[in-house]
């Protein structure tokens, strides 16, 4: 997976998975200073209400 991707995914969608934060939480200590500064967008962004968790069981 490509953080830059997921973040336009996301921002396109306004939705993220819980699957593409835990990705996210596992590689944070490989994140460079921009990979992080999306990471705290995506996080801003959930916080204001623009993005929502989707929290689908699978059928």
């Amino acid at each position: 997976m490509n953080l830059g991707l997921l973040f336009l995914k996301v921002n396109t969608t306004g939705v993220i998975t819980l699957s593409e934060l835990d990705w996210i939480t596992n590689h944070q200590s490989n994140f460079a200073r921009l990979d992080m500064a999306l990471v705290l967008k995506i996080g801003r962004l959930m916080d204001e209400g623009k993005i929502e968790l989707d929290c689908r069981l699978p059928a």
